[in-house]
């Protein structure tokens, strides 16, 4: 590990501590042209706007040239605004744009037989690696991925190379590894390291990117009342700086309740979460601490559209959220091709649903009652749940309103992970 800075305290490593620990890292790794790929705007509590700011600023000062690349995955661009807001004041002209249909390029494939190894048998066809053809252009003499280690529905735990192979790589990759983490099972593996999407995403960078510069800058982030506490920062090109970094994030982004949740409200602030693609992170990251027959509101104001694309927002409106059993039926239909061609899609209707074990209610502002409802959500005015569960009155946590009810009450659900102490067996790895 190349660096290792964690917090004595829980109001985070400050700017100046940061930045100072970057410089460090940073002037031991001269380089004339750097690529920079951090998170996109959905990630934008993760600290890594003011580390790639920091980044672009240590090498543009030396002459060097500094491009971005934001990890899209198949997220829509990042805007002028957005940038501006997040990455500071970098010139928005340094900043690129990854297309995960068309600007990627093959490296090679992660066997089939090693995949049926590693999902104990649900899982046995090879997946091709691709990835931003600017990864490897060996004109980058150095590449930076900054971004935070989080609580995750596809993988376990949240970045390092999943930045790479996902955030700017192809569709089959995508759509493949989000796909095996559905059928294997996202409560097997949110919170936890090792899982079958880890191990695939190790194989690929120590096969197919052991040779390029790269350099991960993970953080572990919490943010209360939406201000940013960043409680470590571990960077490397290896495992030891992940390993270090889950650990820390393990201790900060998960809370245990000690009872399952009867009735859960979340919401989702409309800067970052516009879709229900984006958006039913509410319903991954609570679904291991709602109660059987409880109930999830989800406070929605900016969700206008259900797919981050077209072609994903189609395909949604189309199958619908419709549960686990009935997907991989859709899944498994000569008639629905369309699904199997978009295995990512296929894998969000999965994870999206909470198997009719609970409710879904969405609050939202710009879509209708009856599109809510064809794909299988309840659906309720935002205007006046907004009234009644005001983020703004409501703590973090258990809260109980004037009439007698009582609510647990989750500001934003892309920090952390929460779960039913005595449904959870084993712990997190």
């Amino acid at each position: 590990m190349e660096l290792c800075l964690r917090a004595k305290d829980e109001q985070g490593l400050s700017d100046d501590a940061l930045r100072a620990g970057l410089e460090g890292l940073l002037a031991a790794h001269p380089a004339k042209k750097v690529l920079i790929v951090p998170p996109d705007y959905t990630r934008y509590h993760s600290k890594a706007g003011f580390i790639t700011n920091v980044c672009y600023h240590h090498y543009a000062a030396q002459g060097a040239q500094v491009d971005i690349l934001p990890a899209l995955g198949t997220h829509v661009p990042v805007t002028e605004s957005e940038a501006a807001d997040m990455f500071g004041d970098i010139p928005y002209a340094r900043f690129l744009r990854h297309n995960w249909r068309a600007d990627v390029v093959k490296l090679g494939e992660v066997p089939g037989e090693y995949l049926g190894q590693i999902t104990e048998g649900l899982w046995k066809e090879p997946i091709s690696v691709e990835i931003n053809r600017r990864v490897m252009d060996e004109s980058y003499d150095l590449i930076l991925s900054p971004g935070q280690v989080v609580p995750h529905e596809v993988i376990g735990m949240a970045n390092q190379a999943k930045n790479l192979f996902v955030g700017v790589g192809g569709a089959e990759m995508i759509n493949a590894s989000h796909m095996v983490g559905a059928i294997y099972g996202m409560e097997r593996m949110m919170g936890r390291d090792h899982t079958p999407v880890r191990k695939i995403f190790d194989y690929a960078l120590g096969r197919f990117l052991k040779d390029r510069p790269i350099l991960f800058l993970l953080t572990v982030t919490t943010a209360p009342g939406g201000n940013i506490r960043t409680h470590g920062l571990f960077c490397g090109g290896g495992r030891d700086a992940l390993e270090a970094a889950i650990a820390l994030s393990q201790q900060k982004n998960i809370d245990f309740v000690e009872r399952g949740l009867k009735k859960c409200v979340v919401y989702l602030d409309p800067r970052e979460f516009k879709s229900t693609w984006l958006g039913n992170k509410a319903v991954y990251r609570t679904r291991m601490a709602i109660a059987d027959g409880g109930e999830l509101v989800i406070l929605a104001p900016g969700v206008a559209r259900f797919g981050e694309d077209e072609a994903v927002d189609a395909l949604i409106r189309k199958y619908g959220y419709c549960g686990r059993k009935k997907v991989l039926e859709l899944f498994r239909s000569p008639a629905c091709e369309d699904l199997r061609a978009n295995m990512g899609a296929a894998a969000h209707l999965i994870h999206g649903s909470s198997d009719g074990r609970f409710s879904i209610t969405y609050a939202v502002k710009n879509i209708s009652r009856a599109e809510i409802e064809g794909v299988h959500f309840k659906s309720a005015d935002c205007g006046e749940l907004m009234r009644r569960y005001d983020p703004e009155k409501l703590a973090y946590g258990y809260n109980t309103l004037p009439d007698g009810e009582e609510i647990y009450f989750i500001p934003n659900p892309a920090l952390g992970l929460w779960i039913d102490r005595g449904r959870f067996e084993g712990g997190v790895e």
